[in-house]
């Protein structure tokens, strides 16, 4: 809810206090308010001018050299391109050194030859926004009525000298989604009297009644409504006035009908519809359920399906406008307008909110149904639109309203002892101050001893129990000055456990080596749902019962589509290369149709595309591949101290690339996959070459490293033998490097593969594999005999197990 400060100001008196501390006031007791703007923020300098004369330029078509009259002694010449720019208008003008928003300074100029001494001012140039600017001024200068005062502060004119707060509410708090229920709340914060609209209404001598009836089919959703005809109207633009109230809403000003009916809307709270009487179609107004299929045109020109869940307002025949939400095209005022049919009513606020949401309809009217209306201001709203329709359009009220009343407006009584007040908020409140807290709110009230019987008006639906008025004594007594205590009793001090530490560990880890941590959805389609899961396991989707969309209908099953959401959308605005890591969820259950709640396993996910590496200034670039990928978990291994327990093997997995996929083990047991995506499905997501890797992070965290143990730094010297052996093409390099762990004994410390050839000097099917291998004792120094000795035993076992020879 926006609120214009000097529209407040109206109905309750501020006594000067600003607009921020106003706003730090209504936060204080409850309400928050969002923020504070300056409508005139970073404006000065511009006054009411006078177009005296309006000549072509001679040197350009689309400028035209005007002669204004800014209230000096002298007539200032001003270039202006503004097609609708005429003499004999008054007009906004930044002279020469006013500055305008974005710090743009007005100073002396030439255009085309012809000098320019200030800018006269379309409101868009002045702050407004377009979509708040009225057709008519939207596409030139903004033009003011004969009654303003040349050389006086523009801004006073066009309320830029406001400041709008900006509120944010709470469901329970639609009371304020009015000036009038704003007034009442700051009134009772500043313990201030409201001064509500006077409504002095002449009506003619001819009845409504025989203009217009109503009926209505069903009283549950529709218990009260009203019509009133004002006819003779002249529609036309509303005063300067009323669309300043309007912009400092957010609302568009149309047309005085039409604006008059926001602005009851935005002072009662009261949504109201305005019908073109002649064009409505009949005398007869019926309010009643849609028919299935029933057709309606609303006025955004689009055609509405009805079903029976929906309330329409008809002319007996036909569908004039869908109740609370939107008006129908073919009734709407325009400007050939004569006669006003006013609709004023109250409407289930369930009703409202189907027809909404069915429609994806948004309306300010419904918004405000949607949360409850006051039901005692429906009528007065009616009288005070009725009246500024005959002020500000000239219209003749027809006597009375036309009404189906079926309103229990009873008051709601909530009765509460003062003892429980005080008990509840642990306070000393007296009965005087919690009487004068109730009169600040304008509760009526009786007490009985130490009870309160609490009157609670229409306009406070929300207040319904005892505590609700505990909250409210609260919130009025102050939240700063309730006594403060401290928790009494022994406590634990927090602390992270196992599994959330190692899970800082993960995620800092990956952070530090440059990759982005992102969230996704949760949610996937039923044809992506099965893509990259854990095949290790039986799984079945879980669907929801009421999807958005077909895109977020199953919960997923794994993480790396998602991630690969990501990449392609990134990949569409320039971003090439991108490292990705997420921890989150997946949703695991074996039931057919699912009874209850799926397994939620935690997984890590990782992306990789593009370049992993760039030094602009060396030329230097490392292009992600798959021992990139692959290092950066073996790193997180090492991190978790489970790095001799971790290993990989060949793995053929749909959507991976068949040479390029290793699943990941733990303690022999899978954890995991890790590979690049087969050139298909990157070509699908119009990806560039991109590597992937999804493991059970529950697995990961919950294994056990033991404890650290160290080594000393070696005293003697260490020996290196390198190898290159010729074997078959289909053995995992990581065979060899076990075998040949096994056949070193405690001598060999470290193997490590450094050469992997294939080609024409080699047999088909053969390949050959080259390793390091480092031979150390920690006690002496070794001799060449004892090296050569482990050494032969290793080129044996190889040979033996599996089939390996020296490559010559």
């Amino acid at each position: 809810m926006l609120v214009s400060y000097n529209w407040l100001q109206q109905y309750v008196d501020l006594d000067g206090i600003s607009a921020e501390d106003l706003a730090e006031k209504i936060t204080r007791t409850g309400i928050e308010v969002e923020g504070v703007e300056d409508l005139g923020a970073g404006i000065n300098g511009v006054v009411v001018g006078y177009v005296k004369e309006r000549n072509q330029h001679p040197n350009a078509d689309k400028l035209n050299v005007c002669q204004v009259d800014v209230g000096e002694e002298e007539l200032v010449q001003i270039i202006c391109g503004a097609p609708n720019v005429d003499a004999g208008q008054k007009v906004a003008v930044a002279k020469v050194g006013a500055v305008l928003p974005g710090n743009f300074k007005i100073k002396k100029a030439k255009l085309r030859g012809e000098a320019s001494h200030g800018m006269i001012c379309s409101l868009q140039e002045l702050g407004v926004e377009q979509k708040l600017v009225a057709k008519e001024y939207a596409e030139g200068i903004f033009v003011f009525p004969e009654e303003a005062e040349v050389g006086t502060d523009a801004l006073e004119y066009l309320n830029l000298n406001d400041k709008v707060l900006e509120l944010g509410l709470t469901p329970n708090r639609a009371d304020c989604l009015s000036m009038l229920g704003v007034a009442y709340e700051v009134a009772a914060i500043l313990n201030k009297p409201v001064k509500l609209p006077e409504i002095s209404l002449e009506e003619a001598a001819e009845q409504a009644s025989e203009s217009i009836s109503v009926k209505v089919d069903s009283t549950d959703d529709n218990p009260y409504y009203s019509a009133r005809v004002i006819k003779n109207v002249k529609v036309g633009p509303s005063p300067l006035w009323l669309q300043n109230r309007l912009i400092a809403a957010g609302i568009r000003p149309i047309s005085n009908i039409v604006d008059i009916t926001n602005f009851i809307l935005l002072e009662y709270g009261q949504p109201l519809h305005a019908f073109d009487y002649d064009r409505f179609g009949s005398k007869e107004i019926v309010i009643r359920r849609a028919t299935e299929g029933e057709l309606l045109t609303t006025l955004d020109d689009e055609n509405r399906t009805l079903t029976s869940e929906h309330l329409v307002i008809t002319n007996g025949t036909v569908p004039v406008a869908l109740a609370g939400v939107m008006g129908g095209a073919d009734s709407e005022v325009n400007e050939d307008t004569v006669n006003v049919l006013l609709e004023s009513a109250i409407f289930d606020s369930q009703r409202i909110r189907i027809a909404s949401k069915d429609h994806g309809l948004r309306s300010e009217a419904s918004a405000r149904y949607e949360k409850g209306v006051d039901i005692n201001r429906a009528a007065i709203a009616s009288d005070r639109a009725a009246q500024l329709m005959a002020e500000l359009a000239g219209g003749q009220v027809l006597a009375g309203r036309i009404e189906i009343d079926h309103l229990d407006k009873r008051e709601s009584v909530v009765t509460i002892k003062g003892e429980r007040i005080n008990k509840v908020l642990g306070t000393e409140i007296s009965t005087n101050e919690i009487g004068g807290i109730f009169d600040r709110l304008k509760f009526n009230y009786t007490v009985d001893h130490d009870s309160f019987i609490v009157n609670v008006p229409s306009r406070r639906w929300d207040i319904t129990i005892e505590e609700d008025l505990v909250e409210e004594v609260a919130r009025m007594y102050g939240y700063d000055n309730l006594p403060k205590t401290l928790p009494v009793g022994q406590s634990n001090p927090g602390a992270l456990t196992s599994y959330q530490q190692k899970r800082r560990i993960v995620r800092r880890y990956l952070e530090g080596t440059g990759v982005y941590e992102t969230v996704t959805y949760a949610l996937t389609s039923e044809a992506r749902v099965h893509q990259y899961k854990d095949d290790n396991i039986v799984a079945n989707p879980v669907h929801l019962a009421m999807p958005m969309s077909e895109e977020r209908s199953v919960l997923r099953l794994s993480i790396v589509p998602h991630l690969l959401e990501v990449l392609s959308y990134n990949k569409a605005r320039r971003m090439d290369s991108l490292s990705l890591f997420e921890i989150g969820s997946v949703y695991l259950t074996d039931e057919e149709v699912v009874t209850k709640l799926p397994t939620e396993t935690e997984r890590l996910a990782g992306a990789f595309t593009g370049l992993w590496q760039k030094h602009q200034w060396q030329g230097e670039k490392k292009v992600v591949d798959f021992f990139v990928a692959k290092g950066v978990l073996e790193g997180l291994f090492t991190e978790l101290g489970l790095s001799d327990r971790i290993t990989f093997t060949r793995l053929n997995k749909e959507g991976m690339h068949p040479g390029r996929t290793a699943e990941v083990k733990l303690d022999n047991e899978y954890l995991g996959f890790i590979g690049q995506l087969h050139p298909q499905a990157q070509k699908d997501a119009d990806l560039n070459e991109t590597y992937v890797f999804e493991i059970s992070l529950e697995k990961l965290l919950n294994a056990d490293a033991g404890a650290v143990s160290y080594k000393p730094i070696p005293r003697f010297p260490s020996i290196s033998r390198d190898i290159a052996l010729v074997l078959a093409e289909d053995i995992p390099s990581s065979d060899v490097k076990s075998v040949i762990y096994e056949a070193g004994g405690k001598l060999l410390q470290d193997v490590t593969i450094f050469d992997l050839y294939k080609g024409e000097h080699l047999e088909a099917g053969k390949k050959s594999l080259a390793f390091s291998l480092r031979y150390f004792d920690p006690e002496k120094t070794l001799t060449d005999e004892e090296v050569t000795k482990v050494h032969e035993k290793v080129l044996k076992v190889v040979e033996e197990k599996l089939g390996a020879t020296l490559r010559g």
